[in-house]
């Protein structure tokens, strides 16, 4: 029967290195193997307190607080730009176990940023959206989506207050046409209106108004009508 000899896993000589080093304390600039560089405190080896690190494979940056060898706490995180060599601002804000936590601003481009609560790295809680379309959306957030309450003011200040679920209106809510003097208000299912009134709202002022205001319209029990209408709606959905 031969012999067969199984190779013992050894582990890379700069991993023993670093063990041995035992770094703690506020300590110079540590390389990395892949080229990254830490600059600040550790403790028992560990990555805590302030400190920043360089990431060279995307020339990206964080300064602020670390905590057992991850970002928690306060930090700014930023990339560089390749044509000017300047460093974005990206992130800044709370952070824990690595990920956005906490209150704090991102910057999605020049035109459109959020500011507000994040829950493990996505927007959750409240906050405020800048689009870069001009729109403005503010209120609740769930897992990076508008879910709850919240208000999205457009470009040309019409605006929607109410429900939401999804990133999308959904359930009661008001939206204001402001351009053309009305208002509807009722029950929305992902976005779009399916039972509520439409009144004239401000049209002697607005600067596109209808041709002619909304007639009335009589039924026996407008009231009756509409709740019928919007608790099917309502229930359809649960």
């Amino acid at each position: 029967m031969p012999l067969v000899k199984h190779l013992r896993k050894t582990e890379p000589l700069w991993k023993e290195w670093d063990c041995k080093a035992r770094k703690s304390g506020l300590r110079q600039t540590i390389y990395s193997v892949n080229g990254d560089q830490y600059t600040g405190e550790w403790l028992n080896n560990l990555k805590h307190g302030k400190g920043t690190y360089l990431w060279k494979e995307n020339r990206s940056i964080y300064e602020g607080d670390w905590k057992c060898g991850k970002r928690s706490g306060f930090g700014t995180y930023s990339k560089q730009d390749s044509n000017t060599g300047e460093y974005i601002k990206i992130y800044s804000g709370y952070w824990k176990n690595d990920k956005k936590h906490g209150y704090g601003t991102h910057f999605y481009s020049v035109n459109e940023h959020y500011e507000g609560e994040w829950r493990c790295g996505m927007r959750s809680g409240w906050g405020r959206m800048y689009f870069a379309n001009g729109n403005i959306y503010e209120g609740e957030w769930l897992e990076d989506k508008q879910s709850g309450q919240g208000m999205l003011r457009l470009v040309n200040e019409n605006r929607y207050e109410g429900s939401w679920m999804n990133g999308k209106k959904h359930g009661p809510g008001k939206f204001y046409y402001l351009d053309k003097g009305q208002l509807y208000e009722g029950i929305w299912i992902e976005d779009i209106p399916k039972s509520g009134t439409m009144v004239d709202f401000g049209r002697q002022g607005a600067p596109f108004p209808t041709k002619y205001p909304i007639p009335e319209v009589k039924v026996a029990d407008p009231e009756g009508i509409l709740e019928k209408a919007q608790t099917y709606f309502l229930g359809d959905q649960e």
